[in-house]
This record gives C-alpha cells, sequence and structure tokens, in this order.
C-alpha cells in the first residue's frame, strides 16, 4: 500500500526517480497542466498517455503560475488537492509541480522519451516539443474527449 503524497516528487526526487528509471531503461513520457477540474477528457488522456511508455510523469503548474495563465479566480483547486488526486491515478507514476508558466525547465530536467499534450495543441505549440525531438523523442497528440473542459464545466456550473 502506498500514500498518493510519495508520488509526488520535488525537483530533487525526480533526479533519483529519473536516474533509477533510466537505469531499468525504462521509456518516460511525460505531460503536464492545471489539472483544475480533473475530468473524463484528462482521465481519458492521460490513461492513454501512459500506454506510450512505462512511466508517465505529470508536470502541474503550481497556484501561481495557474493564476498568471487563467486569472485571479483560479485555481478552483489547490496545488496540493490537484497534485494528490493526479497522484491518486494508478497510471500516474510521478507528480511533479513547476512554478514558471511553461514547463519547459522541467521538460528539459525529465528528457522525456514522449511528450503529450490534448487535442488543444499542435505539435508546432506544444513547449518542449523542439527539445524532446532534438533528443530523438516522440511528440504525441491525443484528441480531445469532446464536451470536456474545465472552462467548459465551470461556465456551466455558474450558468445552472
Amino acid at each position: 500500500m502506498y500514500e498518493t503524497k510519495q508520488k509526488i516528487l520535488s525537483w530533487e526526487e525526480l533526479d533519483r526517480w529519473l536516474a533509477y528509471w533510466r537505469f531499468l531503461e525504462q521509456k518516460i513520457v511525460f505531460t503536464n497542466g492545471c489539472f483544475d477540474i480533473l475530468h473524463l477528457g484528462h482521465i481519458t488522456y492521460l490513461e492513454e498517455a501512459s500506454k506510450l511508455g512505462d512511466v508517465l510523469i505529470v508536470g502541474v503548474n503550481s497556484d501561481a503560475s495557474v493564476r498568471r495563465l487563467k486569472g485571479p479566480s483560479r485555481p478552483i483547486q489547490t496545488q496540493e488537492s490537484r497534485s494528490r488526486i493526479l497522484a491518486a491515478l494508478e497510471f500516474v507514476e510521478a507528480v511533479v509541480i513547476f512554478e514558471e508558466d511553461t514547463p519547459y525547465k522541467l521538460i528539459e530536467k525529465v528528457a522525456p522519451d514522449v511528450l503529450v499534450k490534448g487535442g488543444d495543441y499542435t505539435t508546432e505549440t506544444i513547449v518542449g516539443a523542439d527539445f524532446v525531438r532534438s533528443r530523438g523523442g516522440q511528440v504525441v497528440v491525443f484528441p480531445l474527449v469532446e464536451g470536456f473542459s474545465t472552462t467548459a464545466l465551470l461556465r456551466k456550473a455558474c450558468a445552472g
């Protein structure tokens, strides 16, 4: 039995785990997001992303980063809540919080074999795609699950 907190790694802990996973020749998949309200679209995309390798690492925007990107009324949930919820998913191996507005530094640290984003991106607009490709990695965009987005869910809740 494990605690979800154990899957939330500091940047220093991440270094140790990356060394371990690379020693085992594990294929590392990375994705990131705010994950403010985890919904079916997120679950589908994360589950599919996990099938592309052996280890799925999820980068989560810090609360300050979400505020800068989404506005002063966000996030709805704290970074601790969002991270713990993601860590509870069996197909997520690790969760790492990042402070910057983009995950570029974290992507450089992880150096994933596969970088994944949802269909609201193109391979040209994915932060870090250039770095991953320069190392021989793969960049994958999964289609959105229709009808599921945090913004749409918030609009619906406020209109209800």
